[in-house]
């Protein structure tokens, strides 16, 4: 008997391209190198970029003992005072992508949140390993708390942000900033975050294959990221595994149905909810790993991207109505 497709009918055909475009990772390509070599050679993306205020690259200091990082700041159109703004990860496995994959989605935020957002290129495996991505993670994030008047920005009204591996970082750098008594960070928002490197949820054996991102996938990402004797159950790796979740920052969490990260995703907000940390969730059953950076084609993404950019709005809200920090990280 054939298996009904729980994709949306409306997402399928997109699915297919992009698997046909994206290397067979943990099968028919293993090399890092190759992967990014057969992901630049891929056609551009036809859809405009969002149109923000001002970009600009430079590179900030990294973490002690690391080189500088790369970032990509992102300015609004127009108004005055400080914004709200996101440090922003871009996914892909802690081992491809870059600022220029996840360029449209860090504009977007921009745009519609009138957020300043920098986007960080932190060291990618296995050229360098956990905790390297880490590392170069909370440096950004300590960097932007220390220099927002000169972002335009409001340091009260600082979240973390990102897809994937990004939302792993994202909420590992909300564990660090917690357990290391800063900086406050205002609120965590986390898109399909990898949040337990075991990798032996439902999710994992329901959308192995068939839905863009596989689950071969998934272990040769964390096979680059940990190298052979890394260890998946290190707190800092899944931050599922962390045994205290009280005091981290309010959470956003977007899932995908069709999504082996799904249930990972569903489990870290429920443990961040039992902990009261407040948290809403952003649930699509039927759609998959990738979607949120297609909300010009798929109205779940719309729908996503616009609740996303509600929680930023309410950060900035938030300090005006009640003249707090914000939410709390340590």
């Amino acid at each position: 008997m054939t298996t009904p497709d729980r994709l949306a009918p409306e997402a399928r055909p997109l699915v297919d391209a992009m698997t046909a475009a994206f290397p067979d990772l943990g099968r028919a390509v293993t090399d890092a190198a190759e992967a990014r070599r057969i992901l630049a050679a891929a056609p551009a993306s036809p859809l405009p970029a969002p149109t923000v205020g001002a970009v600009e690259d430079r590179e900030i200091p990294g973490a002690p003992d690391g080189p500088p990082i790369p970032v990509r700041i992102y300015r609004p159109e127009g108004g005055a005072g400080p914004r709200p703004v996101v440090v922003f990860f871009h996914g892909g496995g802690w081992v491809i992508c870059d600022l220029d994959s996840h360029d449209a989605t860090a504009r977007a935020l921009c745009r519609d949140a009138g957020a300043v957002v920098v986007s960080v290129d932190y060291r990618l495996a296995p050229e360098h390993r956990f905790p390297a991505a880490v590392d170069d993670a909370y440096a950004a994030v300590r960097w932007v708390a220390g220099h927002a008047s000169e972002l335009g920005a409001d340091a009260s009204a600082l979240s973390v942000a990102g897809d994937s591996a990004g939302g792993n970082l994202a909420a590992v750098v909300a564990q660090i900033a917690r357990d290391e008594g800063g900086p406050a960070i205002a609120r965590q928002l986390l898109v399909y975050p990898a949040t337990d490197a075991r990798q032996k949820t439902g999710s994992f054996e329901d959308n192995a294959d068939g839905y863009f991102l596989t689950a071969a996938a998934c272990a040769w990402f964390r096979e680059q990221y940990l190298g052979p004797d890394g260890d998946p159950s290190h707190p800092r790796v899944s931050p599922l595994l962390a045994e205290d979740f009280t005091g981290l920052p309010p959470a956003h969490v977007v899932t995908a149905g069709c999504d082996p990260l799904c249930d990972e995703g569903r489990a870290y907000a429920s443990a961040l909810r039992d902990a009261g940390v407040p948290v809403t969730e952003s649930r699509f059953p039927g759609m998959f790993h990738g979607f949120f950076g297609f909300p010009e084609l798929l109205d779940d993404a719309r729908r996503a991207l616009a609740d996303v950019v509600e929680v930023i709005v309410s950060s900035g809200r938030d300090r005006k109505n009640d003249g707090d920090a914000g939410g709390r990280a340590g």
